[in-house]
């Protein structure tokens, strides 16, 4: 089964650019799907989330916000992928 990275995004978001592009780099070595859902116009996202877009989940479960570092995803995916 293949993981499901969330990316809660902004549009014109130089910074969801950014970690969407690292994820995409990241993808064929770590096989895991990119779901990106955008938070404008939707209030209950908005607050939720608001200035700290992109918002990162792993399965659903938050793993970061504003960057992906990628040694930290790496880890993070494996860790998440032991306890599945």
């Amino acid at each position: 089964m293949r993981n499901l990275i969330t990316v809660y995004s902004r549009h014109n978001c130089h910074l969801c650019d950014v970690a969407l592009e690292t994820l995409s780099g990241l993808q064929a070595e770590l096989d895991f799907d990119v779901e990106k859902i955008f938070i404008d116009g939707d209030a209950d996202l908005e607050r939720e989330y608001g200035e700290q877009v992109p918002v990162i989940k792993i399965d659903g479960k938050q793993h970061d916000f504003f960057r992906v570092d990628p040694e930290r995803f790496r880890v993070s995916l494996q860790k998440h992928r032991q306890h599945q």
